[in-house]
């Protein structure tokens, strides 16, 4: 997998959590341990991401 493929499937799965994070956060009864957990993990692809695009820039 190049890095450019590979930093395209961790943003959409990126966008993919914000989506989860939106819907779990429009439930009447929300579980508020189940979107601390996707906003961590969202934080870590962010981080990733981040971490590869300065990789691929110098």
């Amino acid at each position: 997998m190049t890095t450019t493929s590979h930093l395209n499937a961790l943003e959409r799965r990126h966008a993919t959590l914000d989506d989860e994070i939106l819907h779990e956060s429009q439930r009447p009864a929300q579980d508020e341990l189940k979107i601390g957990l996707l906003k961590r993990k969202k934080l870590e692809l962010k981080d990733e991401i981040s971490r590869l695009q300065n990789r691929t820039r110098q």
